[in-house]
């Protein structure tokens, strides 16, 4: 027969696996209170909570977990059958509690073996430990069973696999820490001291009748050394709770709680004849199966041996020290109720009493030590950051979960607008103009995802009612839990409305023309990128080019001043004559555009009231004359194309400008239509077409040559090459309209090849006659991607028997489009490796690409003539060109101006160090008859000019309005 509070009750607490790991969380981080302190994150900046891996809700595979659940659905139901058992039928069935504690415990031990077995072997030995305790708990019970002496109560073999399996449970508390290989320190010893002091002296006040009446050494070891172990098991857990890895916390918790059931049930057995015995074989019951369904649970939880995980700095021990106050303050208030009740206390009272005022008290010395050391770590590190935010740039706004301003550091007032006191407690989107308000929330929203590619800005309201431009440059959480920073927000921000303004600035002279203030080029072809987006919309516009016709006897008769004049008395009237939403522009020289909303028939109207309006006399004022000037008849040439949705704008464009031409071609003051213009040039192009190919071959085509100048060495260094169509019926063609033609129709190359063999040959002509200069050819990029420029210009050199270093090939600057095709790139270093010059022309009239043009092994850059024209007037345009002649400096690459026409040029150019110059101040193109008078006459003193200061007469946009 069991006794009915004895031995089966006392082997419940030897039940007690070992530690949990329950290391103080703040914040999600853990503290090892043996560690040195190193860094304490500020409130409002807490590391991300995933620092420190959680360990897996379970580690077991799912057959183990529905074994497992299985069980404790067992045990539950072993637990209400010996409980109600006992109720009914009382003392008649003493043997039926022992002999279901004892299954329950043979099982569990199966169990925790069974399941141990999914772990590594390292991870598996606590848990094999703890079977074992498990089998000898029921051993245990069978031996209280079978004992002869049953009917005694206190049989001593009964309790020897009881008494054997405290060390094996403590054992595996202690495995179940030593994996990561920390120690305890004073902090976890001490609050597993109180704990073990404070139960032990519980267990003296509760037991210490029950102990006076108990006889024997088994008497005495269950009413007294049952409780002292289990006391011991719930201080060595503790310790182990606080010392155990984060990734094995979850099984060390669930130990601890078996502890805690071994100890209520050797406790309920020690008062079984203070409770009765039916009450105390219930409680040892309860406790018995929740102790050995927290054995399963901690099994099953076990993660194994994990790699050492990076953890974050930890906070304080908080964990142990709550449980030990909490136990000690607890023991202590029940030591008050006993004293007052008139308790004397034994030696043994008064030791543990004295034991744990000493424990606790260093305990609470450590703390006041940790504290005060975290305190001044806190002040310490908020002294660094404050002068660290202080010092930077931007200006660092903390904010809570509703956008308000929680904290702020930096120069406020003169970054926002603001002090730092007026701006906290404001909610920051109240300040952001109310059509950037998306901007803010979408910057709010996206925190946390892939870094933004831009930073915008927005518009802050300031104290004094202006505005000014704040970049956002840097979001970031700050999660502060049981706080309103829990959803927190840290945003910098940089006011930038000086360089916004700059910027703005920039970009209105860069899109407006210094002499008439209307939009340039650049301003006017990014509307009709619009204009023709809006097209393809079903919203027609058209385009208008403007020609003033007579503007040159006014440049040429009364100088370019009175040439201003004009032109910005032409945009007076055109602004006075176009409605509010048509777009006048101005694109150079006499040109003007005009963008129209609305169908050819307006478009058409407007153009004609235009040429009306500037079909008048113009009296040029020149100083001194007071407006007795000469007279001078102008009018305006219109020529209109309509937007297609469907087309490019460039095309667009030279829908328009054919049908300038068209109107010109008509007699001039005169409007015509890219329709009727298309006719007209379609006829002259499909002429021209059909007799280029007899061109070639006839003899129609020919070479002039323009000089190119060195400021340096004061002579004619070069020959562009140029070549010319004469026409039998149509007279001179342009170079721009048969190129185009013959590289349409694949006659580029024996074009350029006839071109390359007849200015070699008189290039040799040249040298042979003593003059060193270097001949360039034009190229085109056809002839290039064709594959044979290589072999053709090696046979024009051998031919002409003319050193490769004498010729320049001169490629336009389409050639960048194309400068990603390896094989043209390759052709080209053959080229150079040949010692032919390569020269990169018009540079600046197509789609420059610097990233290319680094890439081409080109040697001299020649700038487009409409960068040097108006740069005696033009501060920009000069500040251009000057960028030019320094980007060639850089890149290694000689700067030919093409385009120099007058003195004040030369100065200017002269000012920028750009040494070669072309235009027709040194020379117009010439047949090759006519070069030796130009070589042997050429008079440098062309070349000694002063720069002189600009005009000041001249008006920049952006000064004075």
């Amino acid at each position: 027969m069991t006794p009915r509070g004895d031995a089966g009750r006392a082997q419940l607490r030897r039940t007690r696996p070992a530690a949990d790991q329950t290391d103080v969380d703040l914040g999600g981080r853990r503290w090892d209170a043996g560690a040195p302190l190193r860094f304490l994150d500020l409130p409002f900046a807490p590391p991300p909570r995933s620092v420190v891996p959680a360990a897996p809700v379970s580690a077991a595979p799912a057959s183990a977990l529905r074994e497992s659940r299985l069980f404790l659905v067992l045990l539950a139901a072993l637990s209400l059958c010996g409980g109600s058992v006992r109720v009914v039928l009382g003392t008649r069935v003493e043997l039926v509690l022992p002999l279901l504690l004892g299954f329950a415990a043979a099982a569990t031990a199966v169990v925790v073996h069974r399941h141990s077995a999914w772990l590594d072997r390292r991870s598996r030995r606590p848990w094999r430990l703890l079977a074992v305790a498990c089998g000898l708990l029921a051993t245990g019970q069978l031996v209280s069973v079978l004992d002869p002496a049953i009917g005694q109560a206190q049989s001593v073999a009964a309790h020897v696999p009881q008494v054997l399996a405290v060390p094996l449970a403590l054992a595996a508390c202690l495995l179940l820490s030593s994996h990561d290989g920390r120690r305890a320190g004073p902090r976890e010893l001490l609050d597993g001291a109180i704990v073990v002091v404070a139960l032990a002296l519980l267990a003296g006040l509760v037991l210490c009748q029950v102990v006076v009446g108990s006889r024997g050494a088994a008497g005495f070891l269950l009413t007294m050394g049952y409780p002292l172990a289990g006391a011991l098991s719930c201080g060595v857990a503790l310790v182990v709770v606080s010392r155990t890895a984060g990734s094995r916390r979850r099984p060390a918790v669930w130990v601890l709680v078996a502890m805690v059931g071994a100890s209520v049930a050797a406790v309920a057995g020690a008062l079984a004849p203070a409770l009765g015995n039916t009450s105390s074989d219930l409680l040892i019951g309860v406790a018995w199966a929740g102790m050995l369904a927290a054995a399963v649970r901690a099994v099953d939880t076990d993660p194994g041996h994990l790699p050492p995980q990076p953890e974050a700095d930890t906070g304080l021990p908080l964990f142990g020290l709550v449980v030990s106050h909490a136990t000690a303050y607890g023991v202590a208030g029940i030591v008050v109720a006993v004293l007052g009740a008139g308790h004397t206390f034994c030696t043994f009272e008064r030791i543990a009493i004295g034991l744990l005022v000493l424990c606790t008290s260093l305990r609470s010395l450590l703390w006041v030590l940790d504290g005060g050391r975290l305190t001044r770590r806190l002040l310490e590190t908020e002294a660094y950051f404050r002068a660290l935010a202080a010092s930077a740039e931007d200006v660092t706004v903390v904010l809570d979960r509703d956008g308000t301003v929680r904290w702020v550091s930096g120069a406020t007032l003169s970054q926002l607008g603001w002090t730092g006191q007026e701006l906290t407690g404001r909610r920051l989107a109240d300040l952001v103009d109310p059509a950037d308000r998306p901007i803010l929330a979408r910057v709010v929203a996206d925190v946390g995802r892939a870094a933004a590619t831009t930073r915008p800005i927005v518009r802050l309201r300031t104290s004094e009612g202006g505005q000014r431009d704040v970049k956002l440059s840097g979001a970031a959480r700050a999660g502060v839990p049981g706080t309103a920073l829990r959803d927190g927000l840290v945003l910098h921000l940089r006011d930038v409305t000086e360089r916004r303004t700059a910027q703005r600035e920039l970009e209105r002279m860069a899109f407006t023309d210094y002499l008439t203030g209307l939009p340039n080029r650049a301003r006017f072809m990014a509307a009709l990128e619009e204009a023709r987006a809006r097209a393809a919309a079903g919203h027609p516009s058209c385009v208008l080019l403007l020609d003033l016709d007579g503007f040159k006897a006014v440049n040429d008769g009364a100088g370019h001043d009175a040439g201003d004049q004009l032109l910005v008395q032409v945009a007076d009237q055109l602004r006075a004559g176009a409605r509010e939403q048509d777009l006048v522009a101005r694109l150079g020289g006499d040109e003007f555009a005009l963008l129209v909303p609305g169908g050819p028939d307006e478009a058409t109207g407007l153009a004609e009231r235009l040429v009306v309006a500037l079909d008048r006399s113009f009296r040029a004022s020149t100083p001194g004359q007071d407006g007795t000037g000469p007279m001078f008849v102008v009018s305006g040439s219109i020529g209109l194309a309509e937007l297609d949705g469907s087309g490019d704008v460039p095309a667009i464009v030279r829908q328009a400008d054919l049908a300038l031409r068209a109107a010109k071609a008509a007699g001039k003051r005169c409007v015509r239509s890219s329709g009727e213009a298309i006719d007209d040039a379609a006829g002259r192009r499909t002429r021209l077409a059909r007799d280029l190919p007899a061109a070639i071959e006839e003899g129609q085509l020919r070479v002039l040559y323009q000089p190119v100048v060195g400021v340096h060495d004061r002579r004619v260094l070069g020959l562009e090459a140029l070549v010319r169509w004469e026409h039998p019926l149509l007279g001179t063609v342009p170079p721009d309209e048969f190129i185009h033609l013959a590289e349409e129709d694949g006659l580029i190359v024996p074009l350029q090849r006839w071109v390359l063999e007849v200015a070699t040959r008189q290039a040799a002509v040249l040298m042979a006659d003593g003059w060193d200069v270097q001949m360039g050819v034009n190229v085109s990029v056809r002839h290039l991607l064709a594959g044979c420029l290589v072999p053709d210009v090696a046979a024009a050199l051998a031919a002409a028997q003319l050193p490769s270093g004498k010729l320049i090939l001169e490629l336009t600057e389409s050639v960048l489009l194309d400068a990603a095709q390896d094989r043209l790139v390759a052709d080209l270093e053959t080229l150079r490796g040949m010692g032919v010059v390569l020269s990169l022309d018009d540079f600046g009239r197509g789609w420059s690409s610097l990233a290319y043009l680094a890439r081409l092994p080109v040697q001299i850059l020649k700038m487009d003539r409409e960068f040097v024209a108006g740069i005696e007037t033009d501060p920009r345009g000069r500040a251009l060109v000057a960028g030019v002649v320094e980007l060639g400096r850089t890149l290694g690459m000689d700067v030919v101006a093409e385009g120099v026409e007058n003195e004040e040029q030369v100065a200017e150019l002269r000012g920028m160090n750009c040494r070669y110059l072309q235009g027709y101040l040194f020379g117009r193109p010439m047949p090759f008859a006519d070069l030796r008078a130009l070589l042997d006459t050429f008079d440098a003193a062309v070349l000694d000019v002063e720069v002189s200061e600009m005009d000041a007469g001249v008006h920049l946009v952006g000064r004075d309005g």
